[in-house]
């Protein structure tokens, strides 16, 4: 969750730094700090809060160097507060150490260190792994690397972490195991980060760490690499695909508005290749070059977190629908733990936006154990789930910085609908005349979405009226299921207002209880699916005097006139209605945000990439 950069060679580290931690700060913001090399000292300095907080603290102190590490938190072990945001040292002070993750035996390690004379001034596991580090260090008279190598070996848990010695200026040592590390190769230089992010305007030179490898960054000297069981391995450098552009505001207030906005984009980025208006086709590699596994297949199971189990959901819709083969959608961190029964004709689709989820990669680790075929839907290109997958397909959505999800929910059920009709195609359940119907359609989605987003100051203004509400009800049958939660979701993360989502036909069943005047009802009740029922739903709210928020086809005039508030969108497929109804509820949520103050691309204890349990 947290993130970590570093920086060797020839520049000044702090503004690189810095400015990587910026670059970062989605990953957690509850505390930053930095240290520094420089003329024989190790300089750190750390504050409670974001990094904006740090360059405030570190106006007055000396923060010259060429070597640093760096980090911005989101805490796990310990409140946040200064003492316990890293950069973190060892008892001697000679050593210092970065972390992402949880050491899960770090108790029992800190009994047997304060046995052997250290003492602890914070709450987290990352100081009992420094101290480690430096035991084994001065009790065997090695190296930083081998004392690195040699306490990881001890670890349980997960972590990415970059460590600085003082009496060695020209050396960062940096690990991983189930969280991600890139370096950036520059001109005599070395770039270390949780992402690509801080990297790109650097080098587009990258060399993705892999699972349980130590990188060693010397200065002047070649990138090694070594296991942690010693094996050395020769580094793969890639090229970046992103842009410094995409890393950018461009002009708007925020990320995620700038990010709800890039969607037509996005989704032709997504299509693009894959989609033949021309020639009526789809095609995606991952399905083609595995096309047996999914003609055969007995069942799918779609694994993710979040918005994109809700993307997940839509997929099974599809797949079913289109592939007439039984979808199960399993949140991840359930699935990893249940003892779930998967079979080798089982084909397990793992959907995650960063890629680096860490209930999501246990669960592909534990689907492929028991030999089922592992389909990853990811955006990040280069990050674990594909790495560790046997086949699948990028989201192609380009950076998402908001923390709270838009256009990768998009570009994963654009996707989850292209693989549902591949399937059908093949497998003669989904007619010609259906197929040619959808994908002609798919290719009027991103201007539709356009349409869509010129109603925003309509839903601007729509969105201070309900900035009083405590609680929000959002319903959908189908389809529009889960838009609905996904919708709910969106609210909850940002304004910080109590929302739930629910099938329309379930109100019935205990949640009519809530509806009165000051319990706002958002129902998607396009003309595509159940429209008839939903309308039902829509009278029985209006009966006991609920406010009624209304997402119609454009021209639908029924629930227009019956509910207090409607925002229309273009028609098109059943199917599809998912990527234009999630637009107005994004900006809802936005705007609703926006007018109460709160922090949209930030929000209050939440992080982008969760890669920590």
């Amino acid at each position: 969750m947290c993130g970590i950069v570093g920086y060797i060679g020839n520049k000044q580290a702090y503004p690189i730094l810095i400015k990587g931690l910026q670059r970062l700060e989605y990953r957690g913001y509850d505390s930053a700090g930095i240290a520094l090399l420089s003329e024989g000292n190790l300089n750190v300095y750390k504050t409670k809060g974001k990094v904006s907080d740090l360059i405030r603290f570190a106006e007055q102190q000396d923060i010259k160097g060429t070597v640093g590490i760096a980090h911005t938190r989101w805490a796990t072990h310990g409140e946040p507060n200064t003492i316990n945001a890293h950069p973190h040292c060892s008892q001697s002070e000679e050593l210092a150490i970065i972390h992402n993750g949880i050491i899960e035996n770090y108790a029992v390690l800190k009994e047997s260190l304060i046995e052997h004379g250290y003492t602890f001034h914070s709450q987290t596991d990352t100081e009992v792994l420094i101290q480690l580090i430096e035991y084994i260090k001065k009790s065997n008279n090695i190296d930083l690397p081998t004392a690195v190598q040699l306490a990881l070996n001890q670890v349980v848990g997960a972590y990415a972490i970059a460590v600085i010695e003082k009496n060695h200026p020209d050396l960062i040592v940096a690990a991983r195991k189930g969280s991600p590390l890139v370096v950036g190769i520059g001109d005599d230089e070395f770039f270390l980060a949780s992402d690509a992010t801080p990297i790109i305007e650097f080098t587009n030179q990258v060399v993705y760490v892999g699972e349980e490898e130590i990188v060693t960054l010397r200065r002047g000297k070649q990138l090694k690499i070594r296991t942690i069981g010693n094996v050395e391995k020769t580094p793969e450098v890639m090229n970046l695909e992103m842009t410094l552009s995409q890393l950018e505001k461009g002009g708007y207030p925020h990320f995620m508005i700038k990010e709800i906005f890039e969607q037509p984009k996005t989704l032709s980025d997504s299509m693009r290749g894959r989609v033949n208006i021309e020639e009526n086709n789809i095609k995606l590699a991952g399905f083609i070059d595995n096309k047996e596994k999914f003609l055969n297949a007995k069942r799918i199971i779609i694994t993710a977190c979040g918005t994109s189990w809700h993307a997940g959901l839509i997929g099974k819709y599809a797949i079913e629908e289109f592939a007439r083969i039984p979808v199960e959608v399993e949140y991840s961190s359930e699935f990893r733990y249940r003892k779930p029964v998967i079979h080798t004709d089982d084909i397990v689709i793992a959907i995650s936006q960063s890629g680096e989820t860490a209930d999501t990669l246990a669960a592909v680790e534990l689907a492929k154990s028991k030999g089922a075929f592992i389909f990853g839907i990811c955006n990040v290109v280069g990050s674990s789930i594909p790495r560790n997958t046997h086949s699948g397909c990028y989201t192609h959505a380009g950076p998402e910085i908001g923390v709270a999800s838009t256009k990768a929910f998009t570009a994963q059920v654009t996707v989850l609908t292209m693989l549902a009709m591949m399937i059908g195609k093949e497998k003669g359940t989904l007619s010609h005349e259906q197929y040619f119907k959808i994908v002609s359609e798919l290719g009027r989605i991103p201007d539709k979405i356009t349409q869509v987003l010129k109603q925003n100051t309509k839903i601007a203004e729509l969105a201070k009226t309900f900035t009083y509400a405590q609680n929000f009800i959002y319903m959908g049958r189908g389809y529009n299921f889960p838009v609905a939660l996904e919708g709910a979701l969106k609210l909850k993360e940002i304004s910080y207002i109590h929302a739930e989502g629910y099938p329309a036909a379930e109100m019935k069943h205990g949640p009519i209880a809530l509806i009165s005047q000051e319990m706002p009802v958002v129902v998607i009740a396009t003309s595509a699916g159940m429209y008839e029922k939903v309308v039902s739903n829509i009278q029985e709210i209006k009966a006991r005097k609920g406010r009624v928020i209304s997402i119609v086809t454009e021209g639908d005039v029924v629930v227009s006139n019956l509910t207090d508030y409607s925002i229309s969108i273009p028609d098109t497929e059943e199917c599809l209605v998912p990527l234009l109804a999630a637009i107005p509820l994004q900006l809802f949520a936005y705007h609703i945000a926006v007018v109460k103050g709160c922090d949209v691309d930030q929000p209050r204890n939440l992080a982008k990439s969760v890669t920590v349990e």
